[in-house]
Order: structure tokens, then C-alpha cells, then sequence
């Protein structure tokens, strides 16, 4: 994964579940960095994760992961 934070941007860290996951945040997992591509609601307030590598991550409602969020300057 290279090249993924634009000029001007600013990186916060930021605790993510499955209410405020975002495309675009990247997610360390098993000492692997995966940015989150794609989201899909499931039931009971679930969500599956489609990473760009292709792997999948369902979270439930009560999963709370740390992420890296990219915010565009203003």
C-alpha cells in the first residue's frame, strides 16, 4: 500500500466501529495496514469490510478498532 495519503491532508488516528467506519480508513490488522474500500450493511447493525487486498472483516455493532483516517485541509 504506497502513496495513500495526499499532500495536505492531515492523519488522525481514531477508535472505529460499526456505526463510523468510513471508505478510505485503513485499519491495521494482524500487523498489516488494509484501507477499507467497500461497506456492506448487515443485519443488526453489522457491517462487512471489503479491504483492497480483497479480504473481508464483518465487525458487529460492539467491535471497536483503531484506524487511520486522512481529513483533507481546508
Amino acid at each position: 500500500m504506497s502513496g495513500w495519503a495526499p499532500v495536505g491532508a492531515l492523519v488522525a488516528t481514531v477508535e472505529v466501529t460499526a456505526t463510523t467506519v468510513q471508505r478510505g480508513d485503513v485499519i491495521q490488522l494482524g500487523g498489516r495496514a488494509c484501507r477499507v474500500m467497500d461497506l456492506i450493511q448487515l443485519p443488526q447493525g453489522a457491517k462487512r469490510l471489503l479491504f483492497e487486498s480483497g479480504e473481508l472483516l464483518t465487525i458487529h455493532t460492539r467491535t471497536r478498532l483503531a484506524a487511520v483516517r486522512v481529513q483533507r485541509r481546508r
